[in-house]
């Protein structure tokens, strides 16, 4: 039971770390701290309570749900390269209506930037680290873990785009959302987009090989488990 409880309760110490903010506190504690401050704060609490919550999912007491196949291994494998790529493209992103979107940001829809690929990366990058991770833990605490995740990531989708609609005259949004869909592949073979956003590409390219670098070195030793098959 102490195993679980200390599950629930990192559970509990992340939602408070990330939802506590949005009831008004993020201004006051930017007006008392700075915002630099309070964001270099906010990112190591952050870290911090995912840390504890998955290290408190590996000591929860296994109970299996499915056994992992052989192949299950490989997803996360072939997904987690694109989805650590997507999460970079909310890296300086001018599209305001989205996890890490710069409020005060000021977003031209005949300009949308890598924003054209999707205007919510990083909540698409969550959905998919969380799903490629399902098949290989079957066991409940994972799978809590795990689902949790997608579940949110793909509850605050439809919910950033009702702030949008809420924001923004209905031909505004309908603008927006043209220029920024949810996800668009078809930029990957437009010539004109890749050329114009061919230098933020590149090095999210480059910063994204040495975080999977990173993470395929780091993942057994940090996590306990090879992320290899």
């Amino acid at each position: 039971m102490m195993a679980w409880t200390e599950f629930a309760l990192a559970w509990l110490m992340f939602l408070l770390s990330h939802f506590l903010p949005s009831l008004g506190l993020r201004d006051r504690l930017i007006g008392a701290m700075g915002r630099r401050s309070y964001f270099a704060v906010y990112g190591l609490v952050s870290v911090l309570s995912l840390v504890w919550l998955i290290g408190a999912a590996a000591r929860a007491p296994y109970l299996e749900l499915w056994s992992p196949e052989p192949w299950s291994r490989w997803v996360p494998v072939l997904i987690m390269p694109y989805a650590i790529f997507l999460a970079t493209f909310a890296i300086g992103s001018r599209y305001p209506f989205t996890l890490g979107g710069r409020r005060a940001a000021s977003f031209d829809p005949a300009s949308p930037g890598l924003a054209a690929h999707s205007r919510h990366p990083l909540l698409l990058a969550l959905v998919l680290w969380s799903g490629a991770h399902l098949p290989p833990n079957g066991d409940l605490a994972h799978v809590l873990l795990f689902g949790s995740f997608a579940a949110l990531g793909l509850a605050a989708i439809p919910m950033f785009d009702h702030r949008a609609r809420m924001a923004l005259t209905a031909d505004e949004t309908a603008a927006m959302f043209r220029a920024a869909p949810i996800l668009s592949l078809k930029v990957w073979i437009t010539g004109a987009w890749l050329w114009a956003n061919r230098r933020p590409l590149l090095w999210r390219m480059t910063g994204s090989a040495f975080v999977v670098a990173l993470i395929t070195l780091g993942h057994g030793p940090v996590i306990g488990v090879s992320p290899l098959p």
